[in-house]
């Protein structure tokens, strides 16, 4: 967010998406602890292409979750985690480009 906020186009309603895009839609997220509908639209897309593309990329620790596993994990955190509605339009796609 302190970064963005640096770039003149960048300083308000693009800062605040990348601000709340770790809020969980239970309200267990940071930094504001905001839930449901508080959090921003905006956000909520960002944090479940976040989650699905931090599961689907190798890392140093593991190797990359396949589609199938990844939206499992997804549909596993979906009303808790992350925005239901998000969830369901995500699976959605990615299951449509296979």
């Amino acid at each position: 967010e302190e970064l963005l906020n640096t770039v003149r186009r960048f300083r308000n309603k693009e800062a605040k998406w990348v601000r709340h895009h770790h809020e969980h839609w239970d309200g267990t997220g940071y930094p504001d602890g905001l839930k449901k509908e508080q959090i921003p639209l905006p956000s909520r897309i960002i944090a479940a292409a976040d989650v699905y593309d931090a599961l689907t990329s190798k890392r140093p620790y593991r190797s990359a979750y396949s589609r199938h596993e990844a939206l499992q994990i997804i549909r596993e955190m979906s009303a808790t985690v992350l925005d239901p509605q998000i969830v369901k339009i995500l699976i959605q796609i990615t299951e449509s480009e296979e």
